[in-house]
């Protein structure tokens, strides 16, 4: 079975195929398998250009850089790499048996992942309103698939499907209710992520995921945490929006609101340039004023910088913070997971996060915390909560997602 996986972003197109090998009715591998093609499209690489990069499990590679910025266009250039030209792996698009999309925004009414019709597309259209920078991407995508496949099944995949278990108490904002009837509440996202590292923590500690009480720390260029119980997100970090929760790297997170009331009554002031300030301007590059990126906040650290390493303690006090939060949730942990880019390649982080937490019995290894620390326990064997590092693989996600419901 041929599982192409589509993840529409508003800068970026990561897309790949796997091939699997399994009889229909046997279970997927707990390890993921290498994709065997993958692309991405870099929409932001120049002006009036796009750029795609192609690759192969047997090698081949393309990188071309092509004048248009027409969406449908360049997918639908994407995709014939997979079959014509020398990263082909397949003979025809007929070979593709279901097509797999990361949604960002399925409401309230999207609970799980769905199979594409009229109706789930209209409806990802309609909630464009709440995700104006990412679902209307992922309908460029869908609607570009069914242009080149036809009648193959596709499924949506929504990112705020895993936190659908949120009780009312935890999705509520304390608002008149007239809003919430509107759709304000808390959705949370990264949900494809969350969920993926909740079952993978599961078979790395060889513990069924009903028993587990989590934290699922994702830490990218966008952050979010998720409280995780019986295998169900009970409470999450980001809200009605991605920008609610952690500091980020140009995202503020959380903060006061009269802030924003305060900022919106500067006659120099409107609400797009506030929306820019608190989503580009803001978060790591913000307080820094060096980079969105903490590799670089970093080495600016060990040369004496004392704005980048009041960036990286705001950070940190944020994370440690909201963390509290979730361990109240769930009313205790058996594991801390990292994931995402700095989550997964930032041992300083992961170390200085550890350390506020060692009252509740948590003790990090330092040593395997500073080797390349890839889906394995890197706490110490007394350790009485495990600390975990996990590779997200939110593309196998989506490719279960559509195996789940072949």
């Amino acid at each position: 079975m041929k599982i192409l996986v589509l993840n529409a972003g508003s800068s970026s197109q990561k897309s790949c195929l796997y091939d699997l090998e399994q009889d229909l009715k046997s279970a997927l591998p707990d390890t993921p398998p290498e994709p065997i093609w993958e692309a991405t499209v870099d929409w932001t690489h120049h002006a009036g250009s796009v750029e795609i990069k192609v690759k192969t499990y047997q090698g081949e590679v393309l990188q071309q850089e092509i004048a248009t910025t027409s969406r449908p266009e360049i997918i639908a250039h994407m995709l014939e790499t997979l079959w014509s030209g020398e990263t082909a792996v397949i003979d025809s698009p007929a070979e593709i048996d279901m097509v797999g999309h990361r949604v960002v925004h399925g409401g309230e009414e999207y609970r799980q992942s769905a199979i594409i019709n009229p109706e789930v597309k209209e409806a990802i259209a309609r909630l464009a309103i709440f995700a104006p920078v990412h679902n209307p991407a992922n309908l460029e995508g869908i609607e570009a698939a069914e242009k080149v496949f036809g009648d193959t099944p596709q499924v949506a995949v929504f990112d705020t499907a895993f936190h659908a278990h949120l009780a009312p108490a935890a999705y509520t904002y304390a608002i008149p209710s007239k809003y919430a009837e509107q759709g304000i509440r808390r959705y949370g996202f990264h949900g494809t992520s969350h969920q993926y590292c909740c079952d993978r923590a599961a078979k790395i500690l060889n513990r069924k995921v009903e028993d587990l009480r989590l934290i699922t720390c994702h830490l990218g260029n966008g952050c979010s945490l998720a409280a995780i119980r019986n295998g169900q997100s009970i409470d999450t970090t980001m809200g009605f929006t991605p920008l609610e929760g952690l500091v980020m790297g140009s995202r503020s997170g959380s903060i006061d609101a009269g802030i924003l009331i305060y900022l919106l009554r500067q006659p120099d002031m409107d609400v797009d340039k506030l929306e820019h300030l608190l989503n580009r301007e803001s978060g790591l590059l913000g307080v820094s004023g060096i980079s969105a990126d903490l590799r670089p906040i970093i080495q600016a650290i060990a040369d004496g910088n004392q704005q980048a390493q009041l960036a990286f303690d705001v950070y940190v006090h944020s994370l440690r913070s909201h963390i509290g939060a979730m361990l109240a949730s769930l009313g205790g942990l058996d594991a801390l997971v990292f994931t995402a880019g700095v989550g997964e390649n930032s041992p300083d982080i992961r170390a200085a996060t550890c350390a506020g937490f060692e009252f509740l019995g948590l003790k990090l290894d330092l040593d395997k915390n500073n080797q390349k620390a890839i889906d394995c326990d890197i706490s110490t064997p007394d350790s009485a909560v495990r600390i975990l590092v996990i590779h997200t693989q939110e593309d196998w996600q989506i490719a279960r997602e559509c195996w789940n419901l072949k």
